[in-house]
């Protein structure tokens, strides 16, 4: 009991000889004037106390006092020992300290936690979505906020339930930006969501702003609406983009005047725009699935393919196929024997019938050559025998007419 008495008297004892305030923290609006009060102080002069400050305009303690001067347009004494900050800013967060006497010799302490503030304008959603597709990936638009400190933070909701980023469905990419002369926060963030079947049909989201402060509410965007159309549920694998181009009449060749027919297949869902490329050039067509080529002439000859593009798998191009025109004198050849194959047998055996014919002319001239240069080689025979046979017929006319005269 004694000891408990005791105990109680230099309680009682320090509480008169001083007492300690317990530190408080200040939230202040940046641009504001700031007061705090030195507890212990003297309402009027004369009085002992003194300011110490730890500041983001500081290195060390600041020291102010009343009978010192004021420190330029930051801080200063009032009459009845309390500091002023005329125009608090983020460089004036810090620890502020006072330690003051009063009339009967009792030291008091105040310690002081500042934090400056700065509210947002409110926030809006830039680029928005004005539709989503089932299954597609989709941007749905960007929050912006400007102007705030602390930083905060950015939310998406829809139909007003907080949106939790998985990385799968609900996809956020953030952005914190800080102007280096205010020292104020720009905030950004993406929202990228996938809608699986059976979702809301009308579905609303909005982007809040959460100050970093307590006891500060949070600001939301206007909300936005965008239509939803049907698409394919994405399975657990992603199958690739296939694109296969097909042809009429198959194998590509096509009397002049006739019509190819171009069909572009994409494998993936929602369709894709299918453009179509001539021998490495694009068409100026606008997109789709069949290209058809009526009357077709020589101008149309050439390698032809189509490109599928994607919202979500990107673009790919097809494998080329090879438009063939056909002109009207081989089309009455092929036509003649019944086909292609039969127009080119059909050829075949023309040309073979030709070579034919000509070796048998050859022949024949030839057989024809050497038959005359035979009579020229009998020719001279024959003249020689009837010169000779001249010859005996005037030997024999002499003889007889002697023969005539000898006689009675």
């Amino acid at each position: 009991m004694a000891a408990g008495t005791a105990a109680g008297a230099w309680v009682l004892i320090l509480g008169l000889w001083g007492s300690v305030v317990g530190g408080q923290n200040i939230t202040a609006h940046i641009g504001e004037p700031l007061v705090l009060n030195c507890r212990g102080a003297p309402r009027k002069p004369p009085q002992q106390l003194e300011w110490k400050l730890n500041t983001g305009r500081t290195e060390a303690w600041k020291v102010l006092s009343p009978q010192g001067s004021p420190w330029e347009s930051v801080a200063r004494v009032l009459p009845n020992g309390s500091l002023l900050l005329p125009a608090v800013g983020i460089q004036d967060e810090g620890t502020f300290r006072c330690r003051a006497m009063s009339r009967r010799g009792k030291e008091a302490k105040s310690n002081y936690r500042v934090r400056v503030y700065e509210i947002p304008g409110k926030p809006e959603i830039v680029d928005p979505a004005s539709e989503l597709t089932v299954g597609v990936p989709t941007k749905v638009g960007t929050c912006v906020s400007e102007g705030s400190y602390p930083a905060g933070t950015l939310s998406w909701h829809l139909d007003g339930k907080p949106l939790i980023p998985d990385g799968k469905g609900v996809l956020v990419k953030e952005e914190t930006r800080r102007h280096p002369e205010s020292g104020l926060f720009t905030l950004q963030s993406e929202l990228i969501v996938t809608l699986a079947q059976g979702d809301a049909a009308g579905p609303t989201f909005f982007c809040s702003f959460s100050p970093a402060l307590p006891r500060h509410r949070a600001l939301n965007t206007a909300p936005i609406q965008p239509i939803v159309r049907s698409g394919r549920i994405p399975s657990s694998e992603s199958v690739p983009l296939e694109v296969q181009l097909l042809i009429e009449p198959e194998g590509g060749v096509v009397s002049q005047g006739g019509t190819v027919t171009l069909t572009c297949e994409a494998s993936a869902q929602p369709p894709s725009q299918i453009h179509w490329i001539k021998d490495g050039i694009p068409l100026p067509l606008p997109p789709s699935p069949v290209l058809l080529i009526p009357e077709a002439g020589p101008q149309d000859e050439g390698a032809y393919s189509c490109v599928a593009t994607h919202p979500s798998q990107g673009t790919k191009e097809s494998p080329a196929v090879n438009v063939i025109i056909e002109t009207g004198e081989e089309g009455r050849a092929a036509g003649s024997v019944g086909g292609s194959g039969l127009g080119t047998l059909a050829l075949a055996l023309g040309i073979l019938g030709g070579l034919g014919l000509a070796a048998l002319l050859i022949g024949a001239i030839m057989w024809r050559k050497r038959q005359h240069r035979g009579e020229e080689r009998k020719a001279p025979e024959n003249q020689e025998e009837e010169e000779e046979r001249a010859e005996l017929n005037q030997s024999e006319e002499p003889d007889a007419a002697e023969s005539g005269a000898g006689g009675p």
